[in-house]
């Protein structure tokens, strides 16, 4: 793995993601190699900020650790787990329990309410309804929308929904959480909220935190930077 230029801070750290020679190619026409063998260790509880200009692969490199895109060649396994030889239904399961995700555009369904939102994955994985709702209520409440929980999500600001959003990527205490642009849509005061609740709530449920951003300022409070550069290239700063 890529451990030469591993920041001391996490030298002695338990690796809870391994990405060996991963390789992403788009066949088109025309063909387009995104990520080309990359390797990459990512440690339990810590919060991995990824930056590089677009087209660099980061939103790519973010959607193959999630399970949400093919792996042309190469590896990623998650706590053991590889998850290119997993078939969809082991996958979908996988996801829904081990991984949460905060998208730039938020992904909410509008027809529900912001409680109902966040109670979905739980219920997915067979949670009883009533203890679904006290936790999507706790993590509502944590995120500071205990007024607006019942409101549907055409009703909340961007910043509220993106709340929404953090509170139902926590919802199954995911080992990991992906977080694509969190930011991006957002004022600079905004911004900033769901930087501080991202980072105080995966700290509070000890999950690892892979954020991919443009902002500098954002990247530069994680544990750990990486930047990525023509989808061959990791870089730590």
């Amino acid at each position: 793995m890529n451990n030469n230029n591993m920041n001391s801070n996490v030298a002695n750290r338990e690796v809870l993601i391994t990405i060996d020679k991963l390789v992403k190619t788009y066949v088109g026409p025309p063909k387009v190699e995104v990520l080309k063998s990359i390797s990459l260790d990512i440690y339990k509880n810590e919060i991995l900020a990824i930056t590089g200009e677009s087209g660099s692969g980061k939103t790519t490199l973010l959607n193959l650790i999630g399970g949400i895109d093919d792996i042309t060649s190469g590896s990623i396994n998650i706590n053991g787990n590889n998850i290119g030889k997993m078939n969809e239904g082991q996958l979908a399961k996988f996801r829904n329990k081990s991984l949460g995700y905060v998208f730039q555009f938020h992904n909410l369904l509008g027809e529900f309410s912001a409680i109902e939102n966040v109670m979905i994955p739980a219920l997915m994985l067979k949670y009883d309804k009533k203890n679904a709702r006290i936790k999507a209520e706790e993590l509502l409440e944590t995120v500071g929308l205990k007024d607006r929980m019942h409101h549907r999500i055409g009703e909340l600001s961007g910043g509220e929904a993106q709340r929404v959003a953090i509170a139902r990527a926590l919802i199954n205490s995911p080992m990991v959480v992906l977080a694509d642009e969190p930011t991006g849509n957002l004022d600079k005061k905004n911004a900033e909220i769901i930087r501080e609740i991202l980072w105080n709530m995966t700290k509070k449920t000890s999950s690892t935190l892979i954020i991919v951003t443009h902002s500098l300022s954002i990247a530069s409070m994680a544990d750990r930077k990486l930047r990525l550069e023509y989808g061959e290239k990791i870089v730590e700063y």
